[in-house]
């Protein structure tokens, strides 16, 4: 099935994850992952994006998601190959980018501009002892938080009363608690915002037709996709059904009937479909 609808994000104080949509008529992307490698970061990618948005608030209940959206990703990001994977990826693409150089196409300031992001979110992460938020480990009271905040009501007053006492600080207090918290965790924000930014510049957007709300499409042998975008109207509620691998991709256009179960929509659906490699 496809991942989750991707909107438009202000940047936030961990770097901004969201891709922004804001077109007439409404638009509407939707990202698969071909490997379980970008599927963690894509998820990562949601992750961020909600600490972003949660941050900036007042609310102590924000706050409380916030810290919560905190510990999602230092479980995410404690997956053991993905620091190598960021590292490796990143190396990749600037490995390609060198290859321009000379070119006359291209303008050397931009390339410029691109392979120092690079070397600075490479370095930055490859500096970075151990997983990501590891230090927060040696914390025992956020790891009081962590090991009661996945039980129903397991955070009330009665349970955690430090917890409670510090939801009750000013919110500029909380605020820069979790900025000093999420600190730990922007090397790994910073190199997956620059990778994922550089694979979705890699695809060339192409207008497709899904005939009778299906669409498939045989992929090259010799290529390496690692992201499919699937972008289109979406005033009319459709949600796509996607599947893929290395060799073929299958798009299917459902629509929730009034029960709420998706069913096929036997319509022809344009869309704009990407394959970011």
């Amino acid at each position: 099935m496809g991942c989750g609808t991707i909107r438009d994000k202000a940047p936030g104080p961990v770097a901004g994850i969201a891709r922004c949509i804001d077109e007439s008529p409404p638009l509407v992307l939707y990202e698969y992952p071909f490997n379980e490698s970008i599927r963690t970061m894509l998820r990562l990618e949601h992750l961020f994006g909600r600490l972003n948005q949660l941050m900036p608030r007042d609310a102590a209940v924000d706050h409380h998601f916030a810290l919560a959206t905190i510990f999602e990703i230092m479980d995410v990001a404690s997956r053991a190959d993905l620091k190598s994977d960021l590292l490796k990826e990143l190396e990749r693409h600037r490995n390609q980018l060198m290859g321009y150089r000379g070119n006359p196409a291209i303008s050397e300031a931009a390339l410029d501009a691109v392979i120092a992001r690079i070397d600075r979110s490479h370095g930055g992460l490859n500096q970075l002892q151990g997983k990501a938020g590891q230090s927060l480990a040696s914390n025992e009271w956020l790891m009081s938080i962590r090991s009661r905040i996945s039980i129903p009501g397991g955070t009330c007053e009665f349970d955690l009363p430090a917890y409670f006492a510090w939801q009750q600080l000013d919110p500029e207090r909380r605020r820069a608690d979790l900025g000093t918290w999420a600190g730990s965790l922007t090397p790994l924000s910073e190199a997956l915002h620059a990778l994922m930014d550089l694979l979705r510049d890699s695809g060339a957007p192409q207008r497709m037709m899904a005939s009778g709300g299906q669409y498939q499409q045989s992929l090259p042998q010799n290529k390496n996709y690692h992201l499919m975008r699937v972008r289109f109207d979406d005033s009319g509620g459709l949600v796509p059904e996607i599947s893929g691998h290395r060799l073929l991709v299958s798009i299917r256009m459902m629509r929730a009937d009034t029960e709420g179960r998706l069913r096929p929509l036997g319509m022809d659906v344009p869309f704009e479909l990407t394959l970011c490699a």
